[in-house]
């Protein structure tokens, strides 16, 4: 039997979970804003109490890799490394796309005259992190590139006059009004780490794993530092 540790840091929502089999055993999740620092690995330690066992125990550790949020990548990207080198694991990566995808399946989002799901993570004011996945039965296979997009009326016309689009994820409810179609759908929410179950099996079952040492999240955007508009002094 096989036990994976699942981390998703990569929105305003801390989750972690352990699954064995495809089934979660554990998990914890937190929205307090910045606290995925002090909580990850908090977080990991009480479910391997929890279930009585050692990170050693596990048979791989598993990163949502965004993108994202920048800092909460880090905070993802360092507990797992620190998790497979301590425990001499393999780690898997997955994007968070796909996992807001799955939690659409998981959670029975996804009706049958749906014809898209278009995972979108919050980027700041109209722009958000997005993909196109077509829908297939119970599946969805991903037709473009992951990039950044500014929501505007005309961007997603196209796919909503096919059917039904669901949009998912921590930036799709800032586009009801913008997008404003009869076939859209949305829901507000943030990827979880129990949603990445599926994925985690299926990376460690065909060995899918990344370089411990040279994995670098998939932040999408270059990092720009701001200087603080508060008076320090």
């Amino acid at each position: 039997m096989s036990k994976i540790i699942l981390i998703e840091t990569s929105t305003s929502q801390c989750s972690t979970a352990i699954v064995e089999d495809g089934v979660v055993i554990a998990s914890r999740e937190s929205n307090e804003a910045r606290a995925h620092a002090s909580l990850t690995a908090v977080f990991i330690q009480e479910m391997l109490n929890e279930l009585r066992i050692n990170a050693s125990d596990c048979s791989a550790v598993c990163v949502c890799a965004g993108p994202g949020s920048y800092t909460g990548l880090r905070v993802g990207s360092s507990s797992a490394k620190g998790l497979c080198f301590g425990a001499n694991l393999p780690l898997i990566a997955l994007r968070s796309t796909d996992v807001l995808v799955q939690m659409a399946f998981d959670q029975g989002l996804v009706g049958e005259d749906c014809r898209y799901i278009v995972p979108m993570i919050d980027a700041r004011r109209m722009e958000v992190y997005c993909a196109t996945y077509a829908v297939n039965a119970q599946s969805a296979t991903q037709v473009d590139r992951i990039e950044p997009v500014i929501v505007d009326h005309e961007k997603f016309r196209d796919i909503l006059s096919e059917g039904k689009v669901l949009f998912i994820g921590d930036g799709a409810e800032k586009c009801r009004d913008v997008i404003a179609s009869e076939n859209a759908i949305f829901v507000q929410t943030c990827p979880h780490a129990k949603a990445m179950a599926h994925g985690a099996e299926i990376a460690l079952k065909e060995k899918k794993f990344e370089d411990t040492a040279y994995f670098e999240p998939f932040y999408l955007k270059e990092y720009v530092a701001t200087i603080s508009r508060k008076k320090l002094f």
